[in-house]
């Protein structure tokens, strides 16, 4: 257990991780902007993307590099500033660091050591979209981007498909399409999703619907800039598929194919609906079915 006094004088540094505009530079803070100006040494996620920053507020305090590939060498040299009395603000390229960004890792470094880490309240794309995306706001959860490969992003929307919480995502312009895909695959069709792009920028823009409509939308329209993407959590009407779909699994294959023709779909959808529910290929379900 440890209890941490961020105001107390110390000999040693202090760790102040500052939020940075996600688009609109009149989002800086008056403290950010004067913590930028005192500490001793910023890291930076991109110290080229952050000195457009610091010119643009007439800043000359010296940056170091933070990001994912140098921080195992990075983390223990900001300790040695710190432990002799320096103090570091870190920064991501936009919003808060460690939300989908590195940084991390100092911080975990900083509390191993003994170290006051203290977060400035500022911009965070998945709030600010969130308030004005019309969906619930509590609860929420927040998940930042899903992996790359279509297996593994299946994977995760299978575990966060019961949540009653809106879930918001991260996403890149190029894979938006791609990722409705994974979403509709996993989740009702008709729940309530919305897409925020450019969020505080002179393009800003919020596309509501439902993932049906979105991904109709999209198929036919480019995205452009970055994106958050708010879902809906899970619908009464999933949640009772569901809870039948549980009670399916606990039949035969067979019984299983019965029991969904009986609700008056074909041989054909039911031996499909069977190996969702169950994992496994539509072709070793037929050939159970038939044997």
């Amino acid at each position: 257990m440890k209890i941490q006094k961020s105001y107390k004088a110390q000999s040693q540094g202090k760790l102040y991780l500052i939020p940075t505009p996600i688009g609109n530079l009149e989002d800086m803070s008056v403290r950010s902007v004067h913590l930028l100006e005192k500490v001793d040494v910023i890291a930076s996620e991109d110290t080229r993307h952050t000195q457009k920053l610091l010119n643009h507020f007439h800043i000359d305090t010296p940056q170091i590099s933070l990001h994912e590939h140098n921080y195992k060498e990075r983390v223990p040299q900001l300790i040695a500033r710190l432990k002799d009395g320096q103090t570091i603000g870190q920064v991501s390229d936009a919003g808060m660091p460690s939300i989908s960004d590195p940084g991390h890792e100092l911080v975990e470094a900083c509390i191993d050591h003994d170290i006051d880490v203290i977060a400035l309240p500022g911009p965070t794309a998945g709030l600010t979209a969130l308030i004005a995306s019309g969906l619930s706001c509590q609860p929420y959860l927040f998940y930042g981007f899903l992996p790359r490969k279509k297996k593994e992003a299946v994977s995760v929307l299978e575990s966060l498909k019961q949540e009653k919480a809106t879930l918001i995502f991260y996403e890149s312009p190029y894979r938006i399409s791609q990722t409705l895909e994974h979403l509709i695959t996993v989740f009702h069709p008709q729940r309530k999703v919305v897409l925020c792009r450019e969020l505080t920028k002179i393009h800003e823009e919020y596309v509501r619907g439902t993932l049906e409509e979105l991904l109709s939308y999209y198929k036919e329209n480019d995205v452009k800039g970055e994106c958050c993407l708010m879902v809906e959590g899970m619908l009464d009407e999933e949640q009772n598929e569901y809870h039948q779909a549980s009670n399916y699994l606990s039949l035969s294959i067979n019984e299983h194919v019965d029991a969904l023709m009986e609700t008056g779909i074909s041989n054909k959808e039911a031996i499909k609906q069977v190996a969702k529910a169950r994992n496994m290929r539509k072709q070793e379900v037929y050939q159970s079915y038939h044997r």
